[in-house]
């Protein structure tokens, strides 16, 4: 098993002043600690179970140029990309950009979007939950064949492009993969399995059910569930002196038992850095034999 890094809450006690030389920080010690990841949220507006509206929220594609430029091995997305949020043909560049100048570690992670108050905040168009569904779904059909150079015209319901060209290509090959977030039975873990690369999933009772499902629409679509990567999302707190490593390493053991490869998380008291120490020595060497 592998373990990922979200850093989805920015109001550190050393304000705007220390931000990026604090998150800089970050990213090297996750990077030089063996985590997989490391992600941001796509959102501009700070969500609610985390904090106001009002805390201090970055950009996710700029903040993820400034990660690469500061870590050399771990690999660079968000968890995840609304699709409202941004034309598709302008995503693929972005992820592309990425990849090519981050030497070939960027992910697209993406969903249908759900944040309605950022959206109507800073005036972003935000269609009914059926639509975005569809627009998500065109966003993955466009962003495969761009990420493959088919520049032939797109011609969908929602997006019509006429020459979609990314060039430079990007480095990774066959493509930067594609993680679709979310654990919706119907629509979300279809897509999942007709356009992903991989998954990711809440931890929780119902886990083992959306795996099912997941397999299900794979047998249905003529997928290899084997072939997606199942990832899944759950808080990483291994306490301010360790005392929490056993506990969660039961958990990732237990988790590597249903068939998770990867968790992505944050990590309380990320900004003292010293979680992220205890993570590369107590946790990532021994969760690696799951």
């Amino acid at each position: 098993m592998r373990i990922g890094l979200q850093v989805p809450d920015f109001a550190w006690p050393g304000g705007a002043d220390r931000l990026g030389a604090d998150l800089a920080a970050i990213a090297r010690t996750a990077d030089e600690a063996g985590f997989e990841f490391l992600a941001v949220m796509d959102h501009f507006f700070q969500i609610g179970y985390i904090g106001p509206p009002e805390d201090p929220m970055l950009e996710a594609y700029t903040t993820l140029g400034y990660l690469a430029a500061h870590t050399s091995h771990i690999k660079l997305l968000t968890l995840v990309t609304g699709a409202v949020y941004r034309h598709p043909g302008v995503l693929a560049k972005q992820v592309t950009t990425l990849d090519v100048l981050s030497g070939g570690r960027a992910w697209l992670g993406i969903g249908a979007g759900w944040y309605q108050e950022e959206a109507a905040g800073l005036g972003i168009p935000f269609p009914p939950v059926a639509e975005r569904f569809e627009r998500l779904e065109e966003t993955l059909q466009i962003v495969s064949r761009m990420f493959a150079g088919d520049a032939e015209p797109f011609v969908g319901q929602h997006y019509q492009l006429a020459q979609p060209l990314n060039s430079p290509a990007p480095l990774t090959r066959p493509r930067p993969p594609i993680m679709i977030g979310g654990g919706g039975e119907k629509k979300t873990l279809r897509l999942v399995a007709q356009y992903g690369d991989a998954c990711n999933l809440f931890v929780g009772p119902d886990l083992p059910r959306k795996l099912d499902v997941l397999r299900e629409h794979c047998a249905q679509l003529g997928r290899d569930y084997d072939s997606l990567y199942r990832t899944a999302y759950m808080k990483l707190d291994v306490g301010a002196d360790g005392r929490g490593v056993a506990e969660l390493l039961d958990a990732l053991r237990g988790l590597a038992d249903l068939g998770i490869q990867a968790v992505l998380g944050f990590v309380p008291d990320v900004h003292t850095l010293r979680p992220l120490e205890v993570i590369g020595r107590e946790v990532i060497p021994v969760a690696a034999g799951f």
